[in-house]
């Protein structure tokens, strides 16, 4: 199915959306990529939820496109004797490595990687920010803080330390058995949380070997210093705002967007920007203001995708948030400025034979005004390098592999149609002419193009 706009939509799929009738909606609504989050659910709720898209994707004829987003580490304090407690700026409290449960004065924190790397002047920061610590002093079993922002602190709540590199491994024990089950399933996509460097990434490739494409989140401000290697070594690229927002002053974040957005244009990576992009639609039927243009903004940056997290998971109006999300995006595409911000240098073809044949096919292809751009090809490098140079022609993505149909539904611009293999001009331009006739991409008389990159083929011919 080919989609009347060139941002993909990514959707959480949750309580609110997994059954196969709100997963059929969903995907009728515009959701280009389905998204699991392993933070919930167990291995048989998340089979039966990729048992019933693929179902989907054969129905409509249709490539689709999963997400597998593992958690990642999770930093919790431990409990409290009284469940919670109530602390004031000022006061002095003490998180250590014991497991009994706390009140007033401390609190158990099992993570001696925490104390390793804590020194004094270190912030420490509690329940998604809402409450704010400043390290006195500390050693390899505690460390004494004061308190910057108070407010209740109840058990098991989550813990931030921004700017202090911690010798966690990316991926938890909990991870390695998700992605163990994730492997078997056969997905698209890994989402690798807790990002630091990468070292991480690099891990993660070990065990996946190429069974699925890495989607590195940046979601550690420690990843900021390192992000062009983690881009490099990435096959995409999440922005995940959230965790971002709470470990860094809100008014860091956008610039850090635009940053690594234009990285991975440069790189061609494709890359998500995700997060509360329409969060008042958890429990309105329509967004605010603010959030439409926050959809705009990371449309106008040059996004291949936009996310929703709660919105479609657990949300009142699922549906509603992924139309209201495509018609944004696709109102933006068709405003002339959209184009114009998006032709900057960080998308101009690199010195290769990939890059000038795509710049080629998409120079042919606008200038005659085609219908379409052909691409036949079985590599994902050349879907994400054709892509980079957001030709204004949809690229139709004509390939036998499964794995790079399904993969290529994260790209900018690009559907797919599986077929077998051709070779040789002629070949190709008939098989062209014929699928594009066949699902309604373009009718006799119109202009396409057709690059093949192993034939290193740029033509321009006529149904």
């Amino acid at each position: 199915m080919k989609r009347d706009r060139s941002g993909k939509i990514v959707a959480t799929v949750g309580p609110a959306s997994f059954s196969p009738d709100e997963l059929e909606k969903l995907f009728l609504c515009g959701v280009d990529v389905f998204r699991l989050n392993f933070s919930h659910g167990t291995h048989d709720w998340h089979r039966s939820v990729h048992n019933s898209i693929r179902n989907i994707g054969r129905r409509y004829d249709h490539n689709t496109t999963i997400l597998a987003d593992l958690q990642g580490p999770k930093l919790r304090i431990g409990t409290f004797a009284k469940d919670k407690i109530i602390l004031e700026r000022g006061d002095i409290f003490r998180f250590d490595l014991s497991p009994v449960p706390g009140d007033t004065t401390r609190v158990g924190l099992l993570h001696p990687e925490i104390f390793e790397a804590l020194e004094p002047g270190s912030t420490m920061l509690l329940d998604d920010g809402k409450l704010r610590f400043e390290v006195v002093k500390c050693d390899a079993e505690h460390a004494e803080t004061r308190v910057l922002v108070g407010g209740p602190l109840s058990n098991r709540k989550g813990v931030n330390v921004p700017y202090v590199l911690l010798k966690i491994p990316a991926l938890s024990a909990k991870d390695l058995k998700d992605l163990d089950f994730i492997l078997g399933l056969g997905v698209e996509y890994i989402g690798m949380s807790f990002v630091q460097c990468a070292a991480d990434v690099e891990k993660g490739r070990a065990i996946i070997k190429g069974k699925a494409k890495i989607i590195s989140k940046i979601e550690k401000p420690m990843a900021i210093k390192e992000l062009e290697p983690i881009i490099e070594i990435s096959d995409a690229i999440m922005v995940a705002r959230g965790d971002l927002g709470v470990e860094m002053d809100p008014e860091e974040v956008p610039p850090i967007q635009r940053r690594i957005i234009n990285i991975c244009h440069r790189m061609g990576r494709p890359v998500i920007v995700a997060t509360q992009m329409l969060e008042s639609m958890i429990s309105a039927p329509a967004p605010t203001r603010a959030e439409v243009s926050d959809v705009a903004t990371a449309v106008y940056s040059g996004a291949d995708a936009t996310m929703l997290s709660a919105e479609s998971a657990s949300g009142q109006y699922p549906m509603e948030a992924v139309s209201i999300m495509a018609r944004v995006v696709r109102h933006v595409e068709a405003d002339p400025s959209c184009i114009r911000r998006l032709e900057d240098d960080t998308q101009l073809p690199q010195p290769t034979v990939l890059d000038a044949l795509c710049a080629a096919a998409k120079n042919a292809a606008e200038f005659s005004s085609a219908k379409a751009l052909v691409l036949f090809t079985d590599s994902f490098e050349s879907v994400v390098r054709c892509s980079r140079l957001r030709p204004r022609t949809p690229i139709v993505l004509v390939t036998e592999s499964q794995e790079v149909a399904g993969q290529a539904g994260l790209c900018s611009g690009v559907s797919s149609i599986l077929t077998k293999k051709e070779t040789g001009e002629k070949s190709l331009e008939k098989a062209a002419k014929s699928l594009l006739e066949e699902y309604k991409i373009a009718a006799p008389g119109d202009t396409i193009v057709l690059l093949h990159p192993g034939e290193r083929l740029v033509k321009l011919c006529q149904l």
